[in-house]
């Protein structure tokens, strides 16, 4: 079984900055893709970046720009700078595995609450 724990959510001012990491520990074979996503009250979950294994990101063209994700290992970090208030959410992390046996498996952290005040 796989663990994520994230942390660096909080209250920001907007224009301010956060950090977010995502820890993932257990019995992990291979990491396919670890990412963030976010959902806002009320609305459907989002994809916020990705990281592939080879280090090729993906990020939505709301946060392109203004956030960046990164990998080290097993850990998946996301910089937010320039936060608005439309960045207000839960931030997940997700990790895509294929395990030693071919099937792949997503994992999800409990997630993270980024409040951006105007």
């Amino acid at each position: 079984q796989v663990q994520l724990v994230e942390s660096g959510g909080g209250l920001v001012q907007a224009g301010g900055s956060l950090r977010l990491s995502c820890a993932a520990s257990g019995r992990i074979f291979s990491i396919i893709t670890m990412g963030w996503y976010r959902q806002a009250p009320g609305k459907q979950r989002d994809l916020v970046a990705t990281i592939t294994s080879g280090g090729t990101t993906t990020y939505a063209d709301s946060v392109k720009g203004r956030f960046s994700i990164s990998r080290d290992k097993n850990t998946v970090s996301l910089q937010m700078n320039g936060l608005k208030p439309e960045d207000t959410a839960v931030y997940y992390c997700k990790l895509r595995e294929k395990s030693s046996l071919g099937p792949e498996y997503n994992y999800w952290g409990q997630g993270t609450q980024v409040t951006v005040s105007s």
